[in-house]
């Protein structure tokens, strides 16, 4: 089955929010949502998440699942808000357990946290959208918790790859492994040729306008890190040595500490305001 996606591209994050359902009137899950977080000023705001709430509103569609791909770096998660606003569980990897543990040195936890996440999935776990077929798919390798979905004949990768001309995702956070992202990645690779894979990003070179649908085709011939005939070892050494050299992103400390508990923001203090943590000397 070939499923309707409906995407969102947040320019300011370079995150893609996917929409996905069969027909208007059905259950669909929304992956990857964006909560707008200016670091400068603090302030949060909910006008990419409303784009969402509004089309689903607007083809009245059923939030059933609020799917994150993997803990993210460089957003902040909008599931909670869209859980207010229109229903939904949310869903992760279990593997999400050890993401916590990495971090919890860096932002102390509050007990349970392993309980945020309304749904834990293990590796191939079926599930349902409607009459939708969705599978799990364990892709460690940037982080060990990283799932990609499998709908219909689409599937959203998260931060495994990116579009061809920009390659793969980086391996140098807590339990990131570039052996591991080669042999994920190559499992993704070898799906049928004519799969479409959805990004979680698009970072595009200049003049290129933002993509995010690409075949398994055109990633196995074109994609500049991990293309037909690139080796483990060549692309271990190349993304070990390509991460060495990157910044950590703009946005990691306040989303992490967010999204390792599904979206949800920190508890307000006596004065009545939230506060995110920033560990100095940390990293």
């Amino acid at each position: 089955m070939k499923p309707l996606i409906q995407a969102f591209h947040d320019k300011n994050t370079g995150t893609v929010t996917y929409v996905v359902y069969q027909n208007d009137g059905a259950d669909c899950a929304i992956i990857d949502s964006v909560l707008d977080y200016d670091p400068k000023s603090g302030r949060t705001s909910t006008a990419s998440a409303d784009l969402v709430v509004d089309f689903v509103r607007a083809h009245r569609l059923k939030a059933v699942w609020l799917l994150e791909t993997h803990a993210h770096a460089d957003h902040l998660s909008a599931a909670p808000y869209l859980s207010r606003q229109l229903g939904g569980r949310t869903g992760i990897g279990a593997q999400i357990a050890v993401v916590q543990q990495a971090f919890a040195r860096m932002f102390p936890q509050r007990p349970g946290i392993e309980r945020s996440f309304d749904h834990l999935f293990q590796p191939d776990e079926v599930f349902a959208i409607g009459a939708l077929q969705a599978r799990a798919l364990h892709v460690p390798g940037h982080t060990p918790a990283d799932m990609a979905y499998q709908i219909g004949d689409a599937v959203f990768v998260g931060d495994t790859m990116f579009m061809p001309d920009v390659g793969t995702a980086r391996c140098d956070f807590p339990g990131g492994c570039a052996a591991t992202l080669y042999r994920s990645v190559r499992r993704l690779l070898e799906l049928p040729p004519q799969t479409r894979l959805f990004m979680c990003h698009d970072y595009p070179p200049a003049g290129r306008e933002a993509r995010w649908e690409v075949t398994v085709a055109e990633q196995s011939e074109n994609n500049i890190h991990i293309r037909a005939g690139v080796t483990e070892e060549q692309f271990v050494e190349m993304r070990t040595r390509r991460d060495a050299t990157l910044d950590m992103p703009v946005l990691i400390l306040p989303a992490i500490q967010v999204n390792i508990n599904a979206g949800q923001l920190p508890e307000a203090e006596e004065n009545g305001v939230r506060y995110l943590k920033i560990p100095l000397n940390a990293f």
